[in-house]
């Protein structure tokens, strides 16, 4: 066994493995490569607060020690699962020893800083503001709403990316080149296999892969198939925050698909939310905003076919329900799209939230006493179902001083073309009533 494992085997792969300078960083380019933030800031010699934002097993850890070990500085780890503002008094106080006993700058790691809340935030901004502390955050949470502002505006925030399937070959490769995977061989299915499980975080492939071996010299086999991993490897969903900017990403990219008539799409994106966890009740809800939003009155039919997916979800449950939300998204998605509607109310609702309480006109009053009639109320209103084609030409049904907004403006897709087409009619004759 290679001198690397035979000294750490105690260690898991994925902290064996752990680069130890920016070049051995597999994936991040975008942040390490030359010419780029993290690069220049360790060329320059100038390092400045930060953010890491990314989801788990991207190396936002090991970039931060990576940084503090080529600053030659202190560096002080803290995990906002399990500490506090005891935690961050004490990590100052380090730092001011540090500075005193030998020069050395602090750099204050904070790990999941999305937990801290606001107080505890507030606790080491002040050394972060003299320069005593250098703070490196690192979150799978939107720094946006996680962070307080007054420290998201003294830090860099750096998004950090899931590694994608070459990258994971190339920490594959490496395993194999330290000695890592002795007596192994995979076959390239098996590889495909470990990196789409893995779903682009380091840490989880390297988990599989030590998984892999330890199934292996139980089994005294050294051929790892993709049936062989199929057996001995216990994969859990694919990363999906129910609660975080992947679920709303997600769902945002369904919504999109829907909108924008793509069947594949839509189903890719359904099927992914459901496959990682998400409430079926809650993509059924979604479903029928779609209809409501998107097709509107182009189509009527899409909502009933929505809400009536959203019904059988409930009297079937998981997993046949499932296949009635599969089919509602495929209805919606090639459906006639219109959000005359949509645009319609919104207009409306901006309209009535900055205007004046206008009066209801006399003639559309209602008229259920005496008095209220003696008061004109009702008064010459006319019976739409008496006019000829069973509309009063010319009326008006708005406040008397308020023209006629325009506000829905059908599209000429779908039912919608009908209703464009009635209206226009209804203008006409409402023109022709008022030259008379």
């Amino acid at each position: 066994m290679n001198d690397l494992f035979a000294q750490e085997a105690k260690k898991p792969l994925a902290e064996a493995l752990r680069p130890a300078a920016l070049d051995e960083v597999i994936g991040q380019q975008h942040l390490i490569g030359h010419g780029k933030p993290l690069r220049l800031a360790v060329e320059s010699g100038t390092l400045h607060s930060m953010i890491l934002w990314g989801p788990p097993g991207v190396g936002k850890t090991t970039l931060a020690r990576i940084l503090a070990g080529s600053f030659d500085a202190e560096f002080i780890p803290l995990s906002a699962v399990f500490s506090g503002v005891k935690d961050i008094r004490d990590a100052v106080e380090q730092a001011h020893a540090a500075l005193q006993r030998s020069g050395r700058h602090t750099i204050l790691f904070v790990d999941e800083v999305h937990r801290f809340n606001k107080s505890q935030q507030d606790a080491f901004l002040p050394f972060v503001e003299s320069g005593l502390l250098t703070f490196i955050g690192a979150t799978t949470e939107n720094p946006s709403f996680e962070v307080n502002s007054a420290l998201l505006s003294r830090a860099q925030v750096y998004v950090l990316n899931s590694l994608g399937e070459d990258e994971l070959v190339l920490l594959f490769q490496r395993a194999r080149d330290k000695g890592a995977l002795d007596g192994l061989e995979f076959d390239e299915q098996a590889i495909a296999a470990l990196t789409g499980y893995a779903d682009g975080d380091a840490r989880r492939f390297l988990n599989l892969l030590e998984q892999t071996r330890t199934a292996a010299l139980a089994r005294k086999t050294g051929q790892i198939t993709q049936d062989f991993l199929a057996e001995v490897l216990s994969v859990n969903a694919r990363r999906f925050d129910k609660g975080g900017d992947a679920f709303y990403d997600q769902i945002s990219a369904l919504h999109k698909s829907v909108r924008g008539s793509n069947p594949d799409a839509a189903l890719y994106w359904l099927t992914r939310m459901l496959d990682g966890g998400a409430d079926p009740r809650y993509l059924a809800r979604r479903l029928v905003r779609m209809a409501w939003e998107d097709i509107g009155l182009a189509d009527p039919r899409a909502m009933q076919i929505a809400n009536d997916a959203a019904t059988t979800y409930e009297r079937l449950g998981s997993p046949e329900g499932e296949l009635a939300l599969a089919q509602a998204a495929i209805y919606l998605a090639v459906a006639a799209k219109s959000n005359a509607g949509y645009m319609a109310y919104n207009q409306a609702r901006a309209f009535i939230k900055q205007d004046k309480s206008r009066p209801v006109p006399v003639h559309l009053r209602n008229a259920p006493t005496k008095l209220m009639k003696e008061l004109g109320y009702g008064h010459e209103y006319r019976y739409a179902h008496d006019e000829p084609n069973a509309y009063a030409a010319g009326e008006s049904y708005l406040p008397d001083d308020m023209p006629e907004p325009g506000w829905y403006q059908p599209v000429p897709r779908g039912l919608e073309i009908k209703i464009g087409e009635k209206l226009a009619l209804l203008k006409k004759w409402d023109e022709e009533a008022g030259k008379k």
